[in-house]
This record gives structure tokens, C-alpha cells and sequence, in this order.
């Protein structure tokens, strides 16, 4: 279980503190360059899914919400009984990365519209605003910054559906809770797929003496 904790408690740390400094530091639609024109942390938000994914409005913001939080309930249980039941350091940690991840989106949208004030391309937000915050409780956004641009041009004419067009890799915005998950259920679907080990064949007693070499032996004796 200390494995499991302190994979959550890093991937939360980290995750929030970067979203925090990024949410007082940036302009909203703001960038700064990373990795040259491959890679930038570029300031949005979204009230969706991974990866700047949305998902219905209001009501479906916060039925998001509400099923991530069932979510991450469910996963907290799992990652206890495959500690109870000695599992691999592996499959724990994996567990692991994805409640973290999703845990760290949760805190954005459960209690980032209270904190905050709104992001704008014009004012930065500022935490505790005299006013209120942005949005009530359950309907904050999340916070995205991760944007890596590795390849750009455009498409083959051939291509069916989308021949000719503009196209991006890779496009989506996402945060370091969003990285998380996908690391850790890539982990998990890898771990899956490993052949089971056959536990090794219990070794076999030695053979007993023959009674004849027991009964020439007394004997001789």
C-alpha cells in the first residue's frame, strides 16, 4: 500500500501545483515554447473530458463529475483488494497512476470554479476572489497546458475522408492527471497481456529403499 501512496501523493502534487501556477501565471490562450515549435505549455480549459474533450453543457459537467468521483471510489476499492491480495508492484502501481489522474481532474472540477476567479486573454485569474469564483461547486473546468505539435502538413489526397485536409499530430491539449491515466492503463493493458507464470512443480519425494536391501542389511548386522 506505501507503493500505491506515494505514486497518488506525487502525480497529485505535481499535478496540482503546475495547474495552479499555470492558472495564476497565463492568460487564458496564452503559450510559451518548451521544446521549440514541437512543444509548449498552452494555457486552456475545459469542462469535458480528456484531453479537451466536452461532454453536454451543464448538466452533462456535472454528471461527468459525479460519475468520476464514482469512479475513482470504484478504483480506490480495487487498488485495496489487489493489495490485500499481493498483486504485482506493477499492476498496483498502475492502479495507482490511473486513481491519481482521475483524482486530479476532479479537484479542477469540483473546486476550481469556487477558487478562481475566470481566466480571460486579457486578465489572469486570481485565487479567492473577493466576488466568488467563476463557477459553483462541480462545474469548474480543468485545467490543460500540455500542447506538442509533433507533425503538421497535409494529408494525402487519397486518403479517404479526410484526403487533402490540414491535419495536426498531436492536436489535443492535456495535463499531467490526463498523462497519468493513459500511462497507467497503457501499463495495465500491457500487464494483462502477459502469459500467466505457472507456479513452478512441487518437488517429488525421494523413493523408498527396497524392503530386500533393508531386511540384508539387518543381517549382516
Amino acid at each position: 500500500m506505501k507503493r500505491a501512496i506515494w505514486i497518488i501523493a506525487l502525480v497529485l502534487l505535481a499535478d496540482q501545483a503546475l495547474k495552479v501556477w499555470v492558472k495564476l501565471t497565463f492568460y487564458y490562450d496564452s503559450a510559451i515554447s518548451i521544446l521549440g515549435t514541437k512543444g509548449y505549455l498552452h494555457f486552456i480549459e475545459n469542462r469535458g473530458m480528456a484531453f479537451g474533450l466536452e461532454f453536454g453543457g451543464d448538466q452533462g459537467k456535472l454528471l461527468l463529475t459525479l460519475f468520476r468521483i464514482a469512479a475513482v471510489v470504484v478504483i480506490a476499492l480495487i487498488i485495496r483488494n489487489a493489495v490485500r491480495r499481493g498483486a504485482s508492484g506493477w499492476l498496483v502501481a498502475s492502479l495507482s497512476l490511473i486513481f491519481a489522474g482521475a483524482l486530479g481532474n476532479i479537484i479542477d472540477s469540483t473546486f476550481y470554479g469556487v477558487l478562481f476567479s475566470a481566466s480571460t486573454p486579457f486578465q489572469k485569474a486570481v485565487l479567492l476572489p473577493e466576488g466568488g469564483g467563476y463557477a459553483p461547486l462541480l462545474h469548474g473546468a480543468v485545467v490543460d497546458m500540455f500542447y506538442f505539435p509533433l507533425w503538421e502538413g497535409r494529408l494525402p489526397a487519397w486518403l479517404p475522408l479526410w484526403g487533402g485536409q490540414h491535419f495536426v499530430f498531436f492536436r489535443p491539449v492535456f495535463n499531467l492527471a490526463d498523462a497519468a491515466i493513459t500511462v497507467g492503463m497503457a501499463l495495465y493493458i500491457l500487464l494483462q497481456m502477459r502469459p500467466a507464470r505457472t507456479p513452478p512443480a512441487p518437488p517429488q519425494p525421494m523413493p523408498e529403499a527396497p524392503q530386500e536391501a533393508h531386511s540384508a542389511r539387518d543381517a549382516a548386522q
